[in-house]
């Protein structure tokens, strides 16, 4: 078997690794050995084979897979939905009790809840969203 074609199962192997992993090393090897099977295909002898592979791996894991792990662990950004919803203000159009009320965020009306049961918020008052729960938000006075 020639061995360019044993370094592209190599590389096909690690591929499917990493699917199962999501490591971000054994991808890297993949493409390293990738690379040596060209190196392989254009007749390199077996030691500067083993040389490419071994500079190329270590290239990926040392300098790509710090980049690639820090993309992937980066916190989201944005959020969405009524998740994005919780730290703002709103304003009590009636008055919220930890039974119910209502107020408005953002233009829209929504059912609110005191976060603290005891609390009697009035209406006119500024709240922060503390937390939605279903379709009702959970508020807190603000100050």
């Amino acid at each position: 078997m020639d061995p360019w074609l044993i370094w592209l199962i190599v590389a096909a192997v690690l591929a499917v690794a990493e699917i199962f992993t999501l490591t971000a090393a054994l991808g890297l090897l993949g493409g390293a050995a990738l690379v040596t099977a060209g190196s392989a295909a254009i007749g390199l002898p077996l030691p500067l084979q083993f040389l490419v592979f071994t500079l190329t791996a270590a290239g990926g894991v040392l300098f790509v897979r710090p980049l690639v792990l820090r993309r992937m662990l980066r916190p989201q950004a944005e959020r969405f939905g009524v998740d994005a919803l919780v730290g703002k203000s709103a304003y009590v159009v009636a008055e919220v009790t930890g039974a119910g009320g209502r107020v408005r965020i953002g233009g829209e009306e929504w059912t609110a809840r005191a976060y603290d049961e005891a609390l009697m918020i009035p209406a006119g008052a500024t709240v922060d969203v503390v937390e939605i729960s279903g379709a009702t938000a959970l508020v807190y006075p603000q100050g």
